[in-house]
């Protein structure tokens, strides 16, 4: 199950990819990952996609990662007389905390740290940035506001606060108890929606402690502002341009996204590009060109992996969207263009043996035309290094542990193999020279480059190099 291209490919499961027979289908067109999203269905379902993914490693015997995206502090303003009201742009109109039936003077916003949080002339964002209305004056539980933008507001619509720092845990009480049945269940990744600063990644890699990683989703402009500390502290990033898109001017995003794929890049972290990528094809068989290029400028910048919602979880050509998005990338990446724009950002390796090790991994096997860039991973830190530094050959990552593989699915450039242990050297070449074939990465006299840390199971001690030869 080769894949044949370095960047990945991670798709949402829902209403139109449940059975086995789809989830199957959409795996076989190119799936590295299966993204389920707490916003959507319940635990029951989300247990059954789980056990149909997990029954795919054990039929195609290739690892695959699961990612459990958590809804969030989502903000919603309450019922309204008649489901629905018409806002008429100069208006006045009051936001209140408490409970009330909204109509066309008020409206409910049960959310006391919103009113707490604002500013004479802070914008408001209603219905993914439909409407907007701008506050004229406020209180403990009430906002007076100005309609900016009219238009219908109904029941349980969204509200956007583009400016201003919410004190909210990332995490809900729905959130913690999503997080409790993922983590019981086994996903690899964790989805952690709204980031607005480092502490927030601290607070749920605190919880999570270490049982998955964390996917930081960058859709608050606040976290631009500490997008490094936000990048370390976080296992991988996702450009979610849904809500960044509404909570910014739709011309910054293309630029916003640049610096934050840059910022992951130069950190080694994996990003992941996400949000209308292939809109149309929901309900058409082709995408736009403007989409097509959408998919091919985040591969060319140098994203790990790039994302479908809509299009897999309830559209009408699922397995077509990710053959689609599969060809695109693969055209990308054998674009020349594209290797010179990857050697152009590559940076120096950091002053430790690990980097060096890495960096000089990519040399020789650029130099002797390797075949591959075998990496021995327990954590899956050796393996993150050599893909860091973008090498021309495929990276073969083996580990002794489930886990390292499943989450190395999302990893740029390599292939994951659960493999037993090794607990000598040349054990571990051999194991190397033979999955290395058994792999269809390397036929009898092609050489390959081999990674690893001695002693072995030490996290992060990358300090071996050796040549082999496929016998």
């Amino acid at each position: 199950m080769r894949r044949n291209r370095d960047s990945k490919i991670v798709a949402t499961l829902g209403p139109a990819s449940s059975s086995e027979k789809q989830i199957s289908d959409l795996f076989e067109a190119g799936v590295d990952v299966f993204r389920m999203n707490s916003s959507h269905g319940d635990h029951a379902g989300h247990r059954e996609r789980y056990d149909i993914v997990r029954g795919l490693e054990k039929k195609y015997g290739r690892s695959v990662g699961i990612l459990l995206d958590l809804q969030g502090p989502k903000l919603r303003v309450g019922d309204f007389e008649g489901g629905k009201v018409v806002l008429k742009t100069g208006q006045r109109y009051r936001l209140e905390a408490d409970e009330c039936l909204g109509d066309t003077k008020r409206a409910c916003l049960p959310h006391p740290e919103v009113f707490k949080a604002l500013e004479p002339n802070t914008d408001l964002l209603l219905d993914d940035g439909r409407l907007r209305l701008r506050v004229l004056e406020h209180g403990e539980g009430w906002a007076e506001t100005e309609v900016i933008v009219g238009g219908v507001l109904s029941n349980h619509k969204g509200l956007n606060v583009p400016s201003v720092i919410l004190d909210v845990s990332p995490l809900t009480a729905k959130d913690l108890e999503d997080l409790r049945f993922g983590l019981d269940l086994g996903v690899d990744f964790i989805g952690l929606s709204f980031v607005q600063r480092p502490e927030d990644v601290a607070e749920a890699k605190k919880i999570i402690a270490g049982r998955a990683h964390v996917i930081s989703k960058l859709e608050k402009p606040q976290a631009l502002e500490r997008l490094e500390e936000i990048v370390d502290l976080s296992d991988a990033i996702m450009v979610a341009r849904g809500d960044l898109g509404v909570e910014v001017p739709p011309e910054d995003v293309p630029g916003l996204q640049k610096r934050m794929l840059r910022a992951c890049r130069h950190k080694g972290k994996p990003v992941i590009v996400a949000t209308q990528m292939l809109d149309s094809m929901i309900h058409a068989p082709t995408p736009t060109r403007a989409e097509a290029s959408d998919v091919a400028t985040a591969i060319y910048d140098g994203a790990d992996a790039v994302m479908l919602s809509a299009e897999t979880a309830v559209g009408d050509f699922a397995n077509e969207s990710v053959a689609m998005m599969d060809r695109i990338i693969k055209r990308v990446e054998g674009d020349p263009l594209y290797r010179e724009m990857r050697e152009a950002e590559r940076r120096a390796p950091e002053a430790t043996a690990a980097d060096a090790i890495s960096a000089a991994a990519r040399q020789v096997a650029d130099t002797i035309s390797a075949a591959a860039i075998v990496t021995f991973s327990t954590t899956g830190s050796t393996t993150i290094r050599a893909a860091r530094e973008r090498p021309v050959v495929p990276i073969l990552g083996l580990t002794p542990r489930k886990d390292t593989a499943r989450r190395s699915a999302l990893i740029w450039g390599v292939h994951s193999v659960h493999t037993e242990d090794c607990h000598a050297f040349r054990e571990m070449v051999s194991k190397a020279i033979k999955v290395a074939k058994s792999e269809g990465f390397a036929e009898v006299g092609d050489p390959i480059v081999i990674t690893a840390g001695v002693p072995f199971g030490t996290s992060g001690a990358t300090n071996i190099l050796r040549i082999a030869w496929i016998e």
